[in-house]
């Protein structure tokens, strides 16, 4: 049964599951507390508090986890403001989703998992760029949210207290403590009003289907959990009932990541939200050749409340297992299951048949979504766009230009969050494949005929031995940009670019013939021929060694074979107001040229075409107009 089927006009005929557990996605600006907030609901009933954020790169989760909270701690935690009652749901299961701005696409994939999410947002700081643009992902996924005003402990004046509800610390504070808050929050409520959301403190509101729950709290010192805990159980509980009982049916998963585990071997971390497992089921998965299939030999969960990365010895085995929950799944063959793609039970032929027909059109999603380049406007797009673009011929006879980077990452979401940040800036993507970098990707860098995507990315993935040393040499033809961190990889890369871009117009300036204006000075013969040898003022732009001058009526003068300053000085190149001597291979004193003279820099056309697009100094924009004019006294055309 589909999630459409739990909606449909006539319920009666409806079959509801067992009512499972609330999956929560947690959001947010990076560094705005996220993870903590995630470590403080691990450390309840603990004394041990949790620390996944010390071993995540750069303090930012990069690959979703997840964590079960038991209703009996639920309803332990929230005893005060549940006032003798307690929740209905079996618990909660918290997704942690990646924080940082870059993480659109996985924030997508946990957001159609997610029944409920939680937005924590700086207190002191308000809404952020990755604040909006998680805003945007929960309004286009339809997904119910709380705000978790998080740092409050950061506000002038504020007392703190381990294990307190926020009704009773506000109750507690200053009257001056309390202004500031206040100050604070609506601030915030008018950020959110201006992106179309109605926000209001979670006990002031008395609709929650028309405005949004915002719980002031401090993930720091431990204050206000049991306000969020308690607000995200009952929105779940009251309005997505449905949701909560659609577990019949062909199970369905998300893959979090393929682990190593001693003594199990290759592993997979899943998140279940339908359907059961047992051990024996034949389940299909997605794999870089396409859909495989494979049978459970162990399901493991990890022990009260660990989180699924943390769990180190804590695990669980379970002969059977329900929705929604993180599972880790023991199985033959899973060395190429690729994190961030959908697990589907596959025990009969029709079942396999649709899981093939699910992965395909996945795979087929995430394709479509890489950045390509127009052949024919130059324009960068989604593939899926610029299909559309071609079917309309808004650019006819437009083809994929072969033309980008190559990138590499160790999920799909990261190859699509990677792909994401390129498109931002317009940059295409030749290739994309989830994995180690390998002999092809290099191949493929190395006939890109644009230096500046010669360039391979590759996000928390390495190089296999046979190609590690050759992307390490420093002459290699390829350049290579890693790390675990996607916004480092992209400022690395930019950098780079930038670089690279100004060596080759620093190159291409040097090259160019730029435009000149000489005079022979009077009584400044030092030789008449073979070369001639003579002394001129550059009265305007510049000369260089190994140009061609003129005369100003366009007859051709000869080469420029050394320049010589006053003292004797070698240069290759004079400018504006300098008087040098000149060795001029070709003509002849008196007869060719004579003192007083004037002469142009022969620049030539293709040459006078770029030039025409650079920010010349006026001196120099006006003498390249005059050899413009020049020439087309003979060519109409010349350097247009």
């Amino acid at each position: 049964m589909s999630e459409d089927d739990s909606t449909g006009e006539t319920p009666t005929e409806v079959v509801r599951g067992a009512n499972r557990q609330p999956i929560v996605s947690v959001l947010g600006h990076v560094d705005h507390g996220k993870t903590s907030v995630l470590d403080l609901v691990r450390s309840i009933g603990s004394e041990r508090q949790a620390s996944v954020m010390d071993r995540e790169a750069g303090g930012i989760t990069q690959h979703i986890g997840a964590t079960e909270v038991p209703a009996d701690v639920l309803n332990e935690t929230c005893k005060a403001m549940l006032r003798g009652k307690e929740f209905k749901s079996p618990g909660l299961l918290f997704i942690d989703t990646p924080g940082h701005h870059s993480f659109v696409s996985l924030r997508n994939r946990g957001g159609s998992v997610a029944d409920i999410a939680i937005l924590v947002v700086d207190v002191m700081e308000g809404l952020q760029p990755q604040t909006i643009e998680s805003l945007n992902t929960l309004r286009e996924t339809k997904t119910p949210f709380v705000i978790a005003a998080n740092k409050v402990d950061r506000i002038h004046g504020w007392r703190c207290e381990e294990g307190r509800s926020f009704l009773e610390s506000f109750a507690s504070q200053r009257d001056d403590v309390k202004s500031y808050f206040d100050d604070r929050y609506w601030k915030m409520l008018g950020q959110f009003s201006s992106h179309g959301f109605n926000i209001e403190r979670y006990d002031k509101i008395k609709d929650f289907q028309q405005n949004v729950a915002l719980v002031p709290m401090s993930a720091k010192e431990g204050e206000g959990l049991q306000d969020l805990l308690a607000v995200s159980v009952g929105l779940a509980e009251r309005f997505l009932e449905d949701r909560l009982t659609d577990t019949i049916g062909p199970a369905m998963g998300t893959v979090l990541e393929m682990r190593d585990e001693i003594g199990m071997g290759k592993t997979i971390d899943v998140i279940l939200y339908r359907g059961s497992l047992k051990i024996g089921d034949n389940i299909m998965l997605a794999s870089s050749d396409g859909a495989f299939t494979t049978h459970i030999k162990g399901l493991k969960r990890p022990k009260g409340m660990s989180e699924m990365r943390d769990a180190g010895k804590r695990w669980v085995n379970f002969g059977e297992i329900q929705a929604a929950c993180g599972v880790k799944i023991v199985a033959p063959n899973l060395e190429n299951a690729i994190a961030g793609t959908t697990l589907h039970l596959a025990n009969t032929k029709q079942q396999k048949a649709e899981a093939e027909q699910s992965i395909r059109e996945e795979w087929r999603g995430i394709y479509d979504k890489m950045p390509i380049m127009c052949s024919v406007c130059q324009k960068v797009s989604p593939r899926v766009e610029f299909i559309e673009q071609c079917q309309k011929n808004t650019c006819p006879n437009a083809v994929e230009e072969k033309n980008g980077v190559v990138i590499k990452a160790d999920t799909v979401g990261g190859l699509e969050a990677l792909a994401f940040e390129l498109f931002k800036l317009k940059i295409p993507v030749r290739q994309a494949s989830v994995g180690p970098v390998n002999k092809k990707d290099i191949l493929m860098a190395k006939s890109i005929q644009d230096p500046l995507n010669k360039v391979i990315l590759g996000f928390s993935t390495k190089p296999n031995n046979e190609v590690a040393d050759e992307l390490k040499d420093d002459d290699s033809e390829v350049t290579f940009f890693s790390g675990s961190i996607i916004y480092h990889i992209i400022d690395a890369f930019e950098e780079w670019r930038e670089k690279t871009q100004s060596d080759i117009e620093a190159a291409q300036r040097e090259s160019l013939v730029y435009p000149g204006r000489l005079l022979y000075l009077k009584d400044h013969t030092f030789r008449a021929k073979n070369p001639a040898i003579v002394g001129m003022r550059v009265v305007g732009g510049r000369i260089h060694i190994g140009q061609k001058i003129m005369k100003m009526d366009g007859t051709p003068v000869g080469q420029v074979k050394s320049l010589r300053s006053r003292d004797s000085e070698e240069l290759k190149q004079a400018s504006q107001g300098e008087e040098v001597a000149v060795a001029i291979q070709g003509p002849t004193v008196g007869r060719h040229i004579e003192e007083l003279d004037e002469f142009y820099v022969d620049v030539p056309e293709s040459h006078a075409k770029r030039l025409k697009k650079l920010n010349l100094d006026p001196i120099e924009q006006e003498i390249l107009e005059e050899l413009i004019r020049l020439h087309r006294k003979q060519d109409h055309f010349w350097g247009r």
